[in-house]
């Protein structure tokens, strides 16, 4: 099994655009129990991306709490790095 971090760009190769709970509902089957499978850490792993020039903010609206819901979709930079390195 992957790294969650891997995991979580990996999806970026499959999807056009996830937010953190729609990575979280596409690696709960696998991650689900695992320690580092929390919703701030997955924001952080896509920060992370985003700063590193793998991800770019798709659209960021609020929820129903009023909380920052902030969709992202991989670069073509980020594709390929992906691809090269974690694979598909």
């Amino acid at each position: 099994m992957l790294p969650l971090n891997y995991a979580i760009l990996r999806l970026f190769l499959h999807h056009d655009v996830l937010d953190a709970d729609g990575v979280m509902s596409a690696l709960c089957g696998d991650y689900g129990r695992s320690r580092q499978f929390r919703r701030a850490a997955i924001v952080e792993s896509l920060m992370t991306a985003e700063v590193n020039g793998l991800l770019e903010e798709a659209s960021a609206s609020l929820d129903a709490n009023q909380q920052l819901v902030v969709a992202y979709r991989v670069t073509e930079s980020g594709r390929a790095m992906i691809g090269r390195f974690i694979g598909a």
